[in-house]
């Protein structure tokens, strides 16, 4: 799933990564004789979610926990995020989302920290393309004026001249190290490639996209994308449904929505040409390789087994891509990829920087990669071990509420019910080795896939001819 711009996939991908040091599901893993058996897979507690939608349309959805003593609060905004960004403003919901907390009426950016922490707790915003989030926590004995503190953020954020100034000129600088970067470069063509001009391609800011924000356009955007009618607020924690409802009701209750809605992000495209592209990075001492395809939203029935099939090939530390251009070559780092779903349509990717000397060895080893997860079935224990990995590594990223709270946000955002929290493991353990081959098939075919290859043409260009003429771009 950007991974995902998701906030499941990202948890998941973060648990797959994090926890590599430790694992040990795959072809070449190599235990200890005589250990005791695994246990049995635990179900995913489903969260008993209280649902109730206020006057003005916004969604309010309870789970009650007695874990830490703490309140967590999550709203999320559908068609905020970067696919409600113009053509020509590519990237501006990242800046727009991080000023949501730089100013109200009544507060300045230093203000609404220090009256977060007030609160035992801390305030923040991000963007996906789907949407904004704007989260908090508090203590439970805080948790009333912590709700009011979000809603005066949602509902009046001012974004100030000089914060907004401030942001520009920090993104800029950010923007300057950025293009200094193989992987940026790669992630932008990659994405051309793959959605053309559908708004997911214009997730990475430009120095005009950003040069061209002013206060006004901010101000105005927030009242264009932020509305009661098109958000969801999940509240999990120490507090009963009844008074959460309560709270919600009388920090949000009073917020209208203005004017036309954002549309719905229009479909992306399933499939696109095949394109070679090399971005020129003069006296580069490696390559930055991208492949990938258009694939599904994540409300297709393919969904969980394609996103299986994606890990088995690139989704961890034991993942093939892993464990043959890292462990096996020592071609490079890390060896990546799978699939991100999102809500209007997704892609198929995978990555690799590696040295110029083994450019085209490497490309070689995905496509190897590739071809094998197409012609032969997941052998039955390296499938088992990996669906292990996947279930455990979810079960364990959903233990904490502030999880829960953006599992279940993260998924609305794409479209995905909230029992989804729930049936994942036992979908995740349902998928046979015929379902994995067979999503390989539909979206892991190399045939299908564009490559971007970013670095020093004249050093790399012989080994390239057998993967295609390459357009070049600077």
């Amino acid at each position: 799933m950007s991974l995902l711009k998701n906030p499941l996939a990202l948890s998941l991908a973060l648990i797959l990564g994090l926890g590599a040091g430790a694992a040990s599901a795959g072809p070449a893993a190599k235990l200890p004789e005589r250990l005791p058996p695994l246990a049995p897979d635990k179900a995913l507690p489903v969260p008993q979610i209280a649902r109730k939608t206020l006057a003005n349309g916004l969604e309010v959805w309870v789970v009650p926990r007695q874990g830490l003593p703490r309140v967590d609060y999550v709203l999320a905004v559908r068609n905020a995020g970067y696919a409600a960004d113009a053509a020509d403003a590519s990237g501006f919901a990242s800046l727009y989302a991080g000023l949501l907390v730089e100013g109200t009426a009544k507060l300045d950016a230093k203000a609404i920290a220090e009256t977060a922490q007030g609160y035992g707790g801390a305030i923040g915003a991000n963007a996906t393309n789907d949407g904004v989030v704007l989260s908090g926590y508090a203590l439970p004995s805080q948790a009333a004026p912590m709700l009011q503190l979000l809603s005066d953020v949602a509902e009046g954020a001012s974004f100030p001249d000089d914060e907004v100034k401030l942001a520009q000129a920090n993104a800029l600088q950010g923007l300057k190290a950025a293009q200094a970067q193989p992987g940026f470069k790669a992630t932008r063509a990659l994405l051309a490639a793959v959605y053309g001009e559908h708004p997911y391609a214009r997730s990475q800011p430009t120095e005009a996209s950003i040069n061209a924000i002013t206060a006004d356009k901010v101000r105005a955007e927030h009242a264009r994308r932020f509305r009661p009618d098109r958000a969801l607020l999940v509240i999990t924690g120490r507090v009963g449904a009844e008074q959460a409802f309560k709270l919600a009701e009388a920090s949000f209750g009073d917020w209208k929505a203005s004017g036309e809605p954002v549309a719905d992000v229009a479909p992306a495209p399933r499939a696109a040409p095949a394109q070679r592209v090399f971005v020129q990075r003069d006296g580069s001492v490696q390559s930055a390789l991208r492949l990938g395809r258009p694939a599904i939203a994540a409300t297709d029935a393919d969904y969980v087994p394609a996103q299986l099939a994606g890990i088995v090939l690139g989704g961890g530390f034991s993942s093939r891509l892993m464990q043959n251009l890292r462990e096996d070559k020592g071609y490079t780092y890390g060896a990546r990829g799978g699939l991100t779903a999102l809500r209007g349509g997704g892609m198929v990717q995978v990555s690799a920087d590696v040295r110029n000397e083994v450019t085209g060895a490497s490309l070689g080893e995905f496509v190897y990669e590739f071809g094998r997860l197409n012609d032969y079935p997941v052998p039955a224990q390296e499938l088992e071990d990996t669906k292990r990995y996947v279930a455990g590594g979810y079960l364990i990223g959903n233990q904490q509420q502030r999880s829960v709270a953006s599992s279940l946000a993260g998924n609305w955002l794409i479209g995905l019910p909230p029992e989804f929290l729930g049936e994942y493991v036992p979908k995740i353990r349902a998928i046979g080795a015929d379902q994995v081959q067979a999503m390989a098939k539909k979206y892991y075919a190399v045939k299908d896939q564009s490559i971007v290859v970013v670095g020093d043409y004249k050093a790399v260009q012989a080994q390239l001819k057998e993967y295609g003429e390459f357009k070049q771009e600077k």
